[in-house]
């Protein structure tokens, strides 16, 4: 789980209700025709931008971006060298007995690649169209949180407007002004509260996080074709420490 994410959203969300109960009354700031607008508005617009197919698949997205761990850069050297002694030791067929433990599947796809016999350039092809198709999956998802999160605010001023009409029109009747000019307020409220605190900052970190699972991705291609070439734990280290910047490298190191 991402203690950063799910810290920002309860500490969001304290922050804005803290502020509205100190203001006063917080019942005013719950409107149905303005939570109807901005969030009935912004899934419609997202239904209609896309398929039904990546509609719904916006609940595994948001899933992905608060319980999301990748794999530490050292225990993932550390691993590949590991592999890399059995291979040498004791040959492919040795790494059979180790896929069972592995909870990545890209990793255990590659293992068994190599379990198969399968020569470095149909290991690199295959798995780099797994990196390919990985990244567009991961696109796809950020451009429907960054939809969600651009369409809320248009939302909130079709709501505001109607507010305002409602208002304007009733302006002979000084009662029924202030609920006019709520709805209008409120909606504003909502849209620009989502947007900025929920949609768009998930965009960001679903962002981030398919950033390190491309870089994960790309040092277990290459830890997998370095042992399918025969490397030796030492040469397979030196090769996946490329992917960790130079202060760093020396926190990384793994034991051959």
């Amino acid at each position: 789980m991402d203690i950063a994410t799910i810290l920002g959203f309860v500490l969001g969300f304290a922050v804005i209700i803290g502020t509205m109960l100190y203001e006063g009354n917080i019942a005013v700031f719950f409107n149905i025709p303005a939570f109807a607008i901005v969030f009935g508005g912004m899934t419609c617009a997202t239904m209609i931008h896309f398929s039904m197919g990546q509609f719904l698949g916006i609940f595994s997205v948001i899933k992905k971006t608060i319980f999301h761990k990748a794999s530490p850069a050292p225990e993932l050297i550390q691993k590949m060298v590991n592999y890399a002694a059995i291979n040498r030791r004791d040959g492919a067929l040795a790494l059979e007995q180790e896929i069972p433990k592995i909870k990545d599947g890209f990793l255990a796809k590659g293992m068994q690649m190599l379990i198969d016999g399968q020569d470095e350039e149909a290991i690199r092809e295959l798995m780099e169209l797994e990196i390919q198709y990985t990244q567009e999956r991961h696109g796809m998802g950020k451009k429907i949180l960054e939809f969600m999160g651009s369409s809320s605010p248009s939302f909130a001023m079709v709501g505001t407007l109607i507010g305002l009409v409602n208002m304007l029109s009733k302006m002979d009747d000084p009662s029924k002004i202030g609920s006019g000019m709520a709805v209008a307020l409120v909606c504003t409220f909502y849209g620009a509260l989502v947007a900025n605190l929920v949609f768009l900052p998930m965009a960001g970190k679903l962002g981030q996080h398919s950033k390190i699972e491309t870089i994960n991705m790309e040092m277990i291609l290459e830890g997998i074709c370095a042992i399918a070439r025969g490397e030796n734990p030492t040469a397979v280290r030196e090769k996946m420490q490329v992917f960790v910047s130079s202060k760093r490298r020396e926190q990384v190191k793994a034991k051959v």
